[in-house]
């Protein structure tokens, strides 16, 4: 089940199965509570798709300020569509520039560090070892799930690190529903291979043309990797259908922004964000 609540100005969705673990901050975030306008609307969090960087900046500055997390412990990647996954380490170096950072999952036992997915009506998955505390999130837009991003992260946690399929818990948050993806015969392809496409893959009503169901098709990944169905959590909203709610890239025609997916391993020292008579203060 996912949870609607909020902090400061900041609505998001939190999922019954992680919260669970008291060990984890996670949000996956609507597009309300910032300061963009017209197509951004408001808390858009991506600088490369047309947004004032001020407004950007100030809105990154929200989030920090409602979750007490310092901007620069927030990590993003470029997200390019594959099926490449980085692997952070507990300690020392791991960042070395925005060009080397050309991947679409991340996996981590690193404490204090918010590792993020930027979405837009793809998939953010939230997986989960609550045992050994390793998290990962993974972008699975059309072309990662049809490569099978989410089950290649499954399956690293459980021959790298040793998990439990037991152990893991998953979370796949808002995204565009089956009843907006259409897509066409070349797409559809790139599913046929998969295991029970016929749970997510559809004929629609035009001909050539199909309905395909992401989130499911990312359930069914992680099911095939032997994790019980009832530690699988799967959010029922369509980032299309509620643009009140969420960016939508589909819905909106292209022009829109991009709200944030996060997790966080909680540290031995919390951080400590002033706030002023529980407002945000404007950057300058």
């Amino acid at each position: 089940m996912f949870n609607l609540t909020k902090k400061h100005s900041i609505e998001y969705f939190e999922s019954s199965q992680l919260s669970q673990c008291d060990f984890l901050t996670h949000a996956f975030c609507t597009r309300l509570g910032g300061v963009s306008e017209g197509e951004y609307d408001s808390l858009n969090i991506s600088f490369k798709k047309g947004d004032l960087e001020s407004r950007v900046l100030q809105n990154w500055h929200r989030l920090a300020m409602a979750f007490a997390i310092p901007m620069d412990q927030f990590l993003t990647l470029n997200q390019v569509h594959g099926d490449d996954i980085f692997i952070i380490k507990p300690f020392g170096e791991y960042y070395s520039s925005s060009e080397a950072m050309n991947y679409d999952a991340i996996v981590t036992s690193r404490t204090n560090l918010a590792v993020c997915i930027k979405t837009a009506d793809c998939v953010p998955v939230f997986i989960v070892d609550r045992v050994k505390k390793i998290i990962a999130v993974v972008h699975a837009g059309w072309r990662g799930t049809a490569l099978e991003i989410t089950a290649k992260v499954v399956h690293l946690l459980i021959e790298k690190y040793g998990s439990s399929p037991r152990d893991i818990l998953t979370a796949i948050g808002p995204s565009i529903g089956q009843c907006c993806f259409e897509v066409d015969a070349p797409t559809a392809n790139a599913f046929f291979e998969q295991k029970n496409n016929e749970a997510f893959l559809f004929p629609g009503a035009r001909p050539g043309k199909w309905m395909l169901d992401l989130a499911e098709a990312n359930r069914r990944q992680i099911l095939h990797c032997g994790i019980p169905e009832e530690n699988i959590d799967v959010s029922d909203l369509c980032t299309s259908c509620r643009q009140d709610l969420f960016f939508s890239h589909r819905g909106s025609g292209g022009i829109t922004g991009r709200q944030v997916n996060f997790m966080m391993i909680k540290g031995d020292t919390p951080c400590r964000v002033l706030t002023v008579n529980n407002e945000f203060p404007p950057i300058q």
